[in-house]
């Protein structure tokens, strides 16, 4: 594949070794193509306008802006063009919420291989969204703890019958588009163009979101006729 259709991937650490070990797996992948390294989240923001990267491997704790403040502003200022992985050495669900909430489309420990950490650059790209088993326990019990408010009943009434169908499909972990499809009898693009409508009247960035909220006002996401 060439550079031009290949996934373009910044990387930000502050650790130098840690940047080179990833950009060394990396490189060898026939569909990425590394387009740049920062080592603060301000340097981070200043490349993903520069280098225009589709994904970005986002360390959250450096000095200065974090990697969570450095997630809202490349999202803010890409108009959610870009999609962030936040990568992290702890499971800390304080962080994974902040990560998610801030607008980062997957969530990993730097302890996954390089073959899963190539899967989540490839999902997220698809518009898809990645947490690390390790940390989901933590994160569904807090979404599931919030309490639903008269926001998000409006939200789930403005929902068609389809777009309820596969926003229970997603908090029920089922991710890709095709395997959405063919549970529902419906086409790809007749699912996409239902998850476009979904995040707009939800007000979420992306299916991670989405799915999320999903588990949150489960109760609330009656199954209704009239899919198609």
């Amino acid at each position: 594949m060439t550079d031009e259709h290949a996934i373009r991937v910044l990387i930000v650490d502050d650790n130098r070794m840690f940047r080179r070990g990833v950009r060394l797996r990396l490189d060898n992948v026939d569909d990425v193509v590394v387009v740049g390294e920062a080592a603060t989240g301000t340097d981070a923001v200043t490349a993903a306008l520069s280098e225009r990267p589709d994904v970005i491997l986002m360390d959250l704790e450096m000095p200065g802006m974090n990697g969570i403040e450095a997630t809202r502003a490349v999202i803010e200022d890409s108009g959610g063009r870009v999609r962030v992985i936040a990568l992290t050495s702890h499971g800390e669900d304080h962080l994974v919420r902040r990560a998610l909430s801030n607008g980062a489309s997957g969530y990993l420990l730097k302890t996954h291989d390089g073959a899963q950490l190539v899967e989540a650059i490839r999902s997220v790209h698809r518009g898809e969204g990645v947490v690390s088993s390790r940390v989901t326990r933590a994160l569904l019990a807090y979404v599931v703890q919030r309490r639903i408010g008269d926001e998000d009943r409006g939200k789930v009434a403005s929902l068609s019958p389809s777009e309820v169908a596969i926003i229970r499909l997603l908090s029920d972990g089922v991710t890709s588009n095709e395997h959405v499809a063919k549970r529902l009898g419906v086409s790809v693009n007749t699912v996409r163009t239902h998850i476009h409508a979904a995040l707009r009247k939800v007000g979420v960035a992306d299916r991670t979101q989405l799915a999320l909220w999903g588990v949150r006002v489960r109760e609330e996401l009656v199954p209704r006729d009239g899919i198609r």
